[in-house]
């Protein structure tokens, strides 16, 4: 092998290392699954943006997706903690029932591709963590394709992989403490 080609394999490999997400074509905080649901588009958060923990950060770019990894008997994805009550960080009411829920119940959003256009919507998924599973019931979708305003409660676009569940979920799996955030599950259709 010439020098030159043992050259570009080594700045190849070296990026790969580097920047995984260029084989991938995910971005770093997708949370690697394994899964071939790429990005289908940006959204942009206006410059000049609402003051919060969770919010969009002004003028940032943030990847879209109109697709959730396939659905099987143990499905990976990451569990969120959402406030789905009137005043909460869900923002507006459960797109499901047009109500908002008590975080003393176990309600969970699904990613946009797994929300399946509301084909899910009020039937309950099991999820499973840490050696146990608990039933949820889909209330919400966790939208991969818009966010940054209001109705959204000035969150970014959701990840195409999460589960947004409700305290009472995290507490039924025995999730607590600094594990409560992003978590990663499995689930399945019950």
């Amino acid at each position: 092998m010439s020098t030159t080609s043992l050259l570009v394999l080594a700045v190849a490999g070296l990026l790969l290392v580097t920047f995984p997400s260029l084989c991938s074509g995910r971005a770093a905080h997708d949370h690697h699954q394994g899964e071939k649901c790429k990005p289908s588009g940006t959204l942009e958060s206006p410059a000049r943006g609402h003051t919060c923990d969770e919010c969009c950060k002004p003028g940032h770019i943030y990847p879209t997706y109109q697709c959730s990894p396939p659905v099987s008997t143990h499905t990976k994805a990451i569990m969120t903690l959402n406030d789905f009550s009137e005043g909460g960080d869900g923002g507006d009411p459960s797109e499901c029932d047009g109500k908002f829920h008590k975080n003393s119940q176990r309600v969970v959003a699904l990613s946009t591709g797994w929300y399946a256009k509301g084909k899910r919507c009020g039937k309950n998924i099991r999820i499973h963590a840490k050696g146990r599973s608990v039933l949820a019931k889909v209330v919400d979708e966790c939208d991969t394709l818009h966010g940054c305003d209001k109705p959204h409660a000035f969150q970014p676009p959701c990840p195409h992989n999460d589960v947004d569940a409700s305290q009472a979920v995290w507490d039924a799996l025995g999730i607590t403490g600094d594990d409560v955030g992003d978590f990663p599950i499995t689930w399945s259709d019950a």
